[in-house]
């Protein structure tokens, strides 16, 4: 059994039991979170596709890290023949949940 929410502006496919990385949210670590933003639910072969979003049906999860961050994205910048050059970096905020259930 799988869904498809929105977490944050994001849509994520995520099993029960599955971890994943989503912006950050605004939830201390140990939580409980639930997402009812459900886009289609696939249970066994029986897909439920919402419009938008599916009723009555609630993803349950935990949040298992709130202080994560992402790799350093570098953002190099440069005008030929001017001498001008410029290195930037930037880590994205990120919260890490571990989906218990679809309900």
């Amino acid at each position: 059994m799988y869904a498809i929410v929105d977490i944050a502006g994001q849509q994520f496919k995520v099993e029960a039991g599955m971890e994943i990385f989503v912006q950050r949210l605004a939830a201390k670590k140990g939580e409980d979170v639930e997402f009812d933003k459900v886009l289609l639910v696939d249970a066994d072969g029986a897909v439920k596709v919402g419009s938008p979003y599916v009723d009555g049906t609630v993803v349950k999860a935990t949040v298992l890290d709130d202080t994560c961050r992402a790799k350093k994205v570098l953002v190099f910048k440069k005008k030929r023949r001017k001498g001008y050059q410029k290195l930037t970096g930037h880590r994205q905020n990120l919260t890490k949940i571990q989906i218990k259930e679809i309900a």
